[in-house]
């Protein structure tokens, strides 16, 4: 479900099935690691440090895993499922680096309903290149309808 004017739109459990998606892309910038590193304390030189980090296996900077990861936040806060949803639970896998000046593109996509809970169980997924770098799932508590 891409959202091409950005508007917040409010979805409830009872409106959402199995399969239904979302997405968001995001180039990452020198800024954006900048920016992180001041507000985690995560100043680790692989990715603040461009001498250090060209002796990695890399060979470059990399972007932090987190910064990269809180992209399913901002796409499922955002997107889709949207405003409201409350992150219960979250899983990630880490299988590529991210550098600067790389777009990622997160999609979320359902894959259970929790009906008694009003809980949605989603894939995550970031893309760089169609290339796989993140992957994981992730459990979201729904809003509840007010009367």
């Amino acid at each position: 479900m891409k959202n091409p004017e950005n508007l917040l739109i409010l979805r409830y459990f009872d409106e959402i099935k199995v399969g239904m998606s979302g997405e968001l892309s995001k180039l990452v910038r020198n800024e954006d690691l900048i920016t992180f590193a001041n507000v985690t304390g995560d100043k680790n030189p692989i990715h603040l440090d461009p001498d250090y980090a060209a002796t990695s296996i890399f060979g470059q900077r990399i972007s932090h895993g987190m910064l990269v990861a809180s992209f399913i936040s901002a796409t499922f806060g955002c997107n889709f499922p949207g405003p409201g949803w409350i992150y219960i639970n979250q899983s990630l896998g880490f299988k590529a680096p991210v550098f600067i000046g790389d777009t990622a593109t997160t999609i979320v996509t359902v894959s259970n309903l929790i009906p008694e809970k009003q809980m949605v169980e989603f894939d995550t997924v970031i893309l760089v290149s169609n290339k796989i770098v993140v992957e994981g799932t992730a459990t979201l508590l729904s809003p509840k309808r007010l009367r």
